[in-house]
């Protein structure tokens, strides 16, 4: 990054660092673990996540127990079975599709939002799954934000995980995410990124 570009933003070098510039996908973790107070720490600060209607599907279910894990880990891809055995700490996120029964408490300004746009399922799956996605990239970030790694992955058996830990038929897993302090030899190599000119045009 060029150093107007790098001036150009507010927040300081340290900070853009360690949200983006140094975060990697972590495949390994020590054995530190990962608290209650730290999650609700990185909640508290990743609830603000721009949304359509201000609607927040988005569900964590924080997998800590042997008994939970096991559960969890039988739903991997087999790739993902090993460290996701080994992580401090295991995160599912999911979409609440039957998220429209708060928007009238989360949207006061507008509650009739509730049955203009969201009475009917297709378009509160659709809804869900794009703004549960915007939330979930936000918690990873926050994860980041906390001094801890995340390994985001969506290698496994979304309905067996959907059964498993929701079983109404009105959860929708997003993404599991293993969080901890980085191990010996957590990150691949970097792979590139598209150029800005291979991205952004002006009309």
């Amino acid at each position: 990054m060029t150093t107007a570009a790098n001036d150009a933003l507010v927040l300081d070098t340290a900070a853009q660092d360690l949200l983006f510039r140094e975060a990697r996908t972590a495949n390994t973790f020590t054995d530190e673990p990962v608290t209650d107070e730290q999650i609700q720490a990185i909640y508290e600060l990743v609830k603000y996540a721009p949304t359509a209607f201000n609607q927040q599907p988005l569900r964590v279910v924080l997998v800590r127990t042997p008994e939970g894990r096991e559960r969890l880990v039988q739903h991997m891809a087999d790739g993902n079975k090993a460290k996701t055995s080994a992580a401090p700490l295991v995160a599912i996120l999911a979409a609440d599709n039957e998220f429209h029964h708060e928007l009238p408490t989360q949207l006061p300004s507008f509650p009739q939002a509730k049955d203009m746009f969201f009475s009917e399922r297709p378009a509160r799956e659709s809804s869900a799954l794009f703004n549960g996605a915007l939330q979930a990239g936000y918690f990873i970030v926050g994860v980041r934000a906390a001094g801890l790694a995340a390994g985001p992955m969506t290698g496994y058996n979304a309905e067996g995980i959907n059964k498993e830990f929701f079983g109404d038929g009105e959860h929708s897993v997003l993404a599991v995410v293993n969080i901890g302090k980085p191990g010996e030899n957590a990150w691949y190599p970097r792979s590139p990124r598209l150029a800005y000119d291979e991205v952004v045009t002006t009309v």
